[in-house]
């Protein structure tokens, strides 16, 4: 069995939504499953070098004040899945190479381990995603190889956005999002929400 998690590197919801998956396939007694991680982008329009979390998020929202409530709900509900979030530290960058990684280090068997080593150093380490040189860095650092040519590769560019634009036919519009099938939930659900979603798939 084919989940597909659509989600981004810079989304806090996403990664809590990881531990959550976890938890849910630790308790999963069916068939396998192959997790798939999908791309998505929370901010497509900003550039590489990037900005404070706190300054994107102010200008989504409206203000400094909403943003700052923003962060501390992510914040408490990662620390109820054991994750420690540093969001004064984080950068919003535009994830795109991200996304061209993490799209490689399937091919090569350790799309997990890039996903998580890219959510931890956005969320605790304050890393920008948005730069080449960190992201070869950080791949590296889970055993991908590979990484600097293929974020000049312009056949998996186009896969990737080929990829992007299929998320928005099928109707993803929040993440993470989770398909399985036909079948999707969005947000970071419950695991008993996510093995109801397992036991549908036909």
């Amino acid at each position: 069995m084919r989940l597909d998690v659509w989600s981004d590197v810079v989304c806090p919801w996403c990664y809590i939504g990881k531990r959550k998956l976890e938890r849910a396939l630790d308790r999963w007694d069916g068939e396998p499953v192959e997790v798939v991680w999908r791309p998505f982008e929370l901010n497509p329009q900003l550039k590489s070098t990037g900005a404070a979390v706190r300054e994107v998020l102010a200008g989504k929202l409206g203000s400094e004040a909403v943003a700052e409530q923003a962060m501390h709900r992510s914040t408490t509900a990662a620390e109820s899945e054991g994750l420690r979030y540093e969001m004064s530290k984080a950068i919003a960058a535009n994830t795109f190479d991200a996304h061209r990684l993490v799209s490689l280090a399937r091919e090569q068997g350790v799309q997990h381990e890039v996903k998580e080593r890219f959510f931890r150093a956005h969320f605790v380490e304050g890393e920008n995603l948005g730069d080449p040189e960190t992201l070869v860095r950080l791949a590296g650092q889970t055993g991908l190889t590979g990484a600097a040519d293929a974020l000049v590769d312009d056949a998996l560019a186009a896969r990737l956005r080929d990829e992007l634009a299929e998320g928005v036919a099928i109707g993803v519009r929040s993440v993470p999002t989770y398909v399985v099938g036909n079948r999707g939930v969005a947000g970071a659900q419950d695991p008993d929400v996510i093995l109801d979603l397992l036991r549908s798939a036909p």
